[in-house]
């Protein structure tokens, strides 16, 4: 089982923080380090100083880190053309010797566009589905050939389908708890498939559907590697527990029922119980970006345990 730290930047957090996460998640042995991608905060914070952007983010990772993989849960499509976004992810990939990752979603959060002036179209599934066409294809294109790509919301003529990333394939990641697009999804373009703040049961469920899709297209749903993003709370004692769920403004007892909360034995027990279903990673939610312990404790006495 992976462990992944994954952060919500635009709850509150300078390039400085995101740096200092990252580089404890690298030290503490954790797999990888993801961002979210939003440009307006959610719920009571007040998201200062302002948001990140998540692919600049990166590219500074990039060249302040070594081992660890990058990327982002999820990408909106809604903020960037496909081909742009292929050369910023080519590009990054390339800074950092072949370490990133892209999880690409069509965009949910409204507020936010309006917030910064960004379209947010009502087809945003169908566009989704050309960005993917075009991004995989863009980077599929031998060098020294052209890419065209003709459909109903973006037109490529004669791209000569530069850079290519370091690595021969950027792994792609798609998710969500959709029952019938998103596992067809998945199935044509996907790498990893990934389904955020479920619980076992649905999860096991979801996993199904995409295995399903896979079967029908004729692909080995052993290809993909299927995974879990949730909200992470770990504490040595119940009053630490308590204390740290406070800091994120939520409940312990809430946390423990829909994400990974409670002792470091308790987490692992419900880590366990996501494996029996099918699920080789979990993207750790870290909300509370201050607490280095929490990081520090999860890596001695949870993922120690998982190894």
């Amino acid at each position: 089982m992976d462990l992944r730290i994954f952060t919500e930047p635009q709850q509150g957090a300078t390039y400085d923080t995101l740096l200092t996460v990252a580089k404890a998640t690298e030290d503490l042995g954790f797999d990888a380090f993801f961002r979210s991608d939003h440009y307006l905060s959610m719920g009571s914070a007040d998201g200062l100083p302002g948001p990140t952007d998540a692919w600049i983010t990166l590219a500074g990772l990039a060249r302040e880190t070594k081992r660890i993989r990058l990327g982002t849960l999820m990408t909106a499509a809604t903020f960037r053309l496909p081909g742009v976004l292929a050369i910023q992810v080519a590009q990054v990939d390339q800074m950092s010797g072949g370490r990133v990752e892209l999880g690409l979603g069509a965009g949910w959060f409204e507020e936010e566009h309006k917030a910064y002036g960004i379209p947010f179209p009502k087809e945003k599934f169908a566009r989704l589905e050309e960005q993917l066409e075009i991004v995989t294809g863009l980077w599929a294109t031998e060098a020294g050939k052209t890419f065209d790509f003709h459909g109903t919301y973006y037109d490529l003529t004669k791209s000569p389908a530069l850079p290519k990333p370091a690595q021969s394939k950027v792994p792609v990641l798609i998710g969500g708890h959709g029952a019938k697009r998103t596992p067809r999804l998945a199935a044509r373009f996907a790498d990893e498939f990934n389904i955020p703040f479920a619980s076992v049961e649905d999860s096991a469920a979801q996993f199904e559907r995409v295995r399903k899709a896979a079967r029908e297209i004729g692909r080995d749903p052993g290809e993909l590697v299927y995974s879990n993003a949730l909200v992470v709370c770990v504490g040595r004692d119940d009053q630490e527990v308590a204390r740290r769920a406070a800091a994120i403004g939520r409940e312990a007892d809430e946390l423990k029922a829909n994400g990974l909360a409670g002792s470091p034995a308790e987490v692992v027990d419900k880590i366990g119980r996501y494996a029996e279903i099918g699920s080789q990673r979990v993207y750790l939610q870290v909300l509370d970006l201050s607490d280095l312990d929490h990081l520090e404790l999860i890596s001695s006495q949870v993922q120690s345990q998982l190894s």
